[in-house]
């Protein structure tokens, strides 16, 4: 029949286009390697080990991983001949961190957090003892908070401070824990230690924190902890706003959300570290 021979070129096209991916598959598999080594227990992993955990073929992760080295991105131990990150990886990420604006970064994530919440959105990060306001963006009502860019919180200081001692290190948060003045309660004279631990407990189960009105009455919190590349807890993610407390579940699930996708792109192991136990 006339054009059937189109047709059969216009549906093989149609095929390949259905499967076209943006990906270079020896990009990926490079990528997956790097990270691989990164996420591994061990400092060092062997081909076989890690061919298998990528589901590639030795002699292709072999030339991969020669690829690699060529560029420092990875050694090779020559008398275990097993592989471990390279330091040419010393230049790349200091570059990054050198320039990294957490404020900027954060940006889209408060945007529509910002949006779904319909509250102001706030990035903390971690400095010491404190926690400094780098980024944050306004809600969708005639209704602002006095936490400008640049304000500085105690690390106990309400749900924020509740999402980032929950995480930290035992003996770290022994430590402050030990303090006589903490604010998660408001002042340090309404602080309450046994509901305090029962908070914190909560927190690491469900991922987030919540405040409310016990800091600024009428003001609402919630706040979900944010970690870096090598796992380490760098700040948190937090809205303020004057929902109910019936949506405090669900807008804690959507704060706890946000708060993984944006350490998930600073390079963080979200599911790794949400089985390591704090």
């Amino acid at each position: 029949m006339p054009g059937s021979g189109r047709s059969r070129v216009d549906k093989e096209q149609g095929k390949k286009k259905a499967g076209y991916t943006s990906l270079v598959p020896a990009v990926d598999e490079a990528s997956r390697i790097l990270l691989c080594l990164a996420r591994s227990t061990s400092p060092k992993m062997n081909l076989t080990d890690l061919c298998t955990a990528i589901g590639i073929h030795k002699s292709k992760g072999y030339s991969i991983l020669n690829t690699l080295q060529q560029f420092g991105f990875v050694q090779k131990d020559p008398l275990g001949k097993k592989y471990s990150l390279g330091l040419g990886l010393i230049s790349l990420s200091r570059r990054v961190l050198d320039n990294i604006n957490y404020g900027e970064v954060a940006g889209p994530f408060l945007e529509r957090l910002a949006r779904k919440t319909h509250s102001t959105a706030l990035f903390g990060l971690l400095s010491g003892e404190h926690v400094f306001v780098v980024g944050k963006q306004e809600a969708d009502q005639n209704l602002g908070f006095t936490a400008r860019v640049g304000h500085r919180f105690s690390i106990s200081h309400g749900a924020h401070g509740k999402a980032i001692v929950a995480h930290l290190p035992e003996d770290e948060r022994g430590r402050i824990l030990k303090q006589k003045k903490l604010f998660f309660h408001g002042s340090a004279s309404k602080l309450d230690r046994k509901r305090l631990k029962a908070e914190l407990e909560q927190c690491r189960e469900t991922g987030f924190a919540y405040d409310m009105g016990e800091l600024n009455a009428g003001i609402h919190a919630i706040a979900s902890p944010v970690f870096d590349s090598q796992g380490g807890l760098i700040g948190s993610l937090f809205i303020m706003g004057t929902f109910p407390e019936s949506l405090v579940r669900e807008y804690g699930s959507v704060v706890a959300d946000f708060a993984k996708q944006f350490s998930s792109m600073l390079g963080a192991d979200i599911e790794l570290m949400s089985r390591s136990p704090r």
